[in-house]
């Protein structure tokens, strides 16, 4: 078992493996992808016959990974901050099912949002459902603690949430294995009053999760998760997940001695806590995310001395660092440290070649006979068209808005309304908003920009490969209104033509632009090179 040198994703996928996981189930989201990646490429995982295919959204990749649990089997299912909102009616209600083989989920979220739409925290969903929540403060820990949730999992007979952040998710540390352990043998539950959530066998199980909580709070007491750093003076911090390697670095490097309360495990660990606050006058409450436990102790021991991102100490958005940190607690930090900006700062944009570009190139040029252009977007590589040189874009809200959203503004009276969504959106959350549209005959033009994978995060599998148009014609479009175009300079003419008689007509209609990814084209002819 030699250390290895890995990304906090990947000791959570090799955690998993030596955890005697039998799937993994997953939508690719950053900061999460490298997780369902490494199990992929792994030849023990290969060896183990781990099933390791991408699901079309959270959602299904959550209900398969419950499915596996089921039959007695150990699952992981893994997803960025946004995608449990996809897969929250599961999660929610699988904490009333519980499971049978152990079920972890790891949820990425993402502060300072540097790839996502918000910053929300997950531990909120972990509270609502009334479910174990570990948040691991660096690689080593994050290793032991999935490892941990699982024999958690099938302790409590619940799903545990393992929450993570880019920061983790994406940072280097010396990782060493333990021994790995067997897969679960086949053992499908037949205990279906627990399965069956029926209002009846619902109450019951309600009541069974509501008598474990103090079960799981005294798990939280002894967890090796959560320690006490001993330390003098009258000030402390309470530290949560990663936030505890910045406290640490501060105390360090400065050569101070304040005690420090180390939280990784949820709930809360009452007596551990309180022992800790009733010895100190100030302390400051360090978490990354939403103020999530500052605002419950707060309210727990009605006490005024808890500084934190609540009254402004820290502040309320973003990640935090190090010199945040350090300004809280009045510390100065080396003026040196700061590393000037020598480059100058160019926004995102889309790669050169991109079959995206021709499509809005094509749209833009189509708007100007029109009074005024709305086009409803989602989420994906050509979000970027919403900046320069395009301008190209109105709305970007979440996956699979673009066409409900657009269906929506036709009803107002929006004409043309028009949506663009790529490939591996439009499985993952357009098709029922499709549906809507045909069932209503809204008047909307649907392009999809299909370059045959999910670019965005790396160019994985596409649910929707080879399949659009079929797709389309099952939901009700009519044929006729179902048209593909190949979006390249040399067929602008003739795709402008078919754009614009497609937005003057006033029913459903779907525009398929086809055409690879430049990136994953450029993979695969490398690749059949060797």
């Amino acid at each position: 078992m030699n250390p290895q040198l890995l990304l906090g994703a990947e000791a959570i996928a090799l955690a998993a493996i030596d955890a005697g996981i039998s799937g993994v189930y997953a939508y690719p989201g950053t900061p999460s992808t490298e997780i369902t990646e490494y199990i992929q490429q792994s030849s023990v995982a290969q060896q183990k016959g781990i099933h390791s295919t991408w699901a079309t959204n959270e959602k299904t990749a959550y209900e398969a990974a419950l499915g596996m649990s089921y039959a007695g089997k150990r699952s992981l299912v893994c997803m960025k901050h946004v995608g449990l909102n996809v897969a929250a009616d599961a999660f929610i209600n699988s904490a009333i099912t519980g499971v049978h083989g152990g079920l972890v989920v790891v949820v990425a979220d993402d502060p300072s949002m540097h790839s996502s739409q918000n910053e929300q925290d997950s531990r909120v969903y972990g509270k609502f459902a009334f479910l174990p929540v570990i948040e691991p403060s660096n690689q080593q820990e994050t290793y032991d603690a999935v490892r941990y949730a699982f024999d958690l999992s099938e302790e409590f007979e619940l799903p545990v949430l393992l929450r993570i952040t880019t920061r983790l998710s994406h940072s280097r540390s010396v990782v060493t294995q333990k021994t790995p352990r067997a897969e679960n043998p086949f053992n499908p539950s037949t205990d279906k009053r627990k399965w069956i959530l029926l209002p009846v066998n619902a109450r019951v199980n309600y009541a069974k999760l509501l008598d474990k909580q103090p079960l799981l709070t005294k798990i939280s007491e002894s967890s090796f998760l959560n320690k006490q750093v001993e330390g003098a003076g009258t000030k402390a911090v309470i530290a949560f997940g990663i936030g505890y390697n910045y406290v640490m670095e501060i105390r360090e490097s400065n050569q101070l001695t304040f005690p420090v309360l180390k939280i990784s495990q949820y709930p809360l660990p009452n007596e551990m806590l309180r022992a800790f606050v009733d010895k100190y006058d100030d302390i400051l409450i360090v978490e990354e995310g939403y103020p999530v436990y500052e605002e419950l102790l707060k309210g727990y021991f009605g006490n005024p001395k808890f500084r934190g991102r609540l009254d402004g100490a820290l502040p309320r958005t973003g990640e935090l660092s190090p010199d945040l940190l350090a300004k809280a607690m009045g510390i100065e930090r080396n003026a040196e440290r700061a590393v000037p900006s020598v480059v100058a700062g160019r926004p995102p944009m889309l790669c050169q070649g991109c079959s995206h570009r021709d499509v809005f190139d094509e749209l833009n040029s189509v708007f100007e006979s029109y009074p005024a252009k709305h086009v409803f977007s989602d989420i994906g590589c050509y979000t970027l068209a919403a900046l320069p040189p395009f301008n190209g874009l109105n709305t970007c809200v979440d996956m699979g808005a673009s066409i409900t959203m657009a269906k929506g503004a036709a009803d107002a009276g929006l004409h043309p309304s028009v949506a663009v969504i790529g490939d591996s959106t439009f499985t993952h959350s357009g098709i029922t908003g499709l549906l809507d549209a045909v069932n209503d005959q809204s008047a909307v033009t649907i392009i999809i920009s299909d370059n045959a994978t999910a670019a965005m995060t790396g160019g994985q599998h596409s649910a929707a490969l080879g399949k659009i148009h079929d797709i389309c014609k099952g939901v009700g479009v009519e044929e006729a209104h179902i048209r593909t175009i190949i979006p390249l300079k040399k067929n602008s003419e003739a795709n402008m033509e078919i754009l614009k008689e497609e937005m003057d007509y006033k029913g459903v209609s779907v525009i398929i632009a086809q055409r690879e990814c430049v990136q994953t084209a450029s993979r695969k002819r490398k690749e059949t090179a060797k």
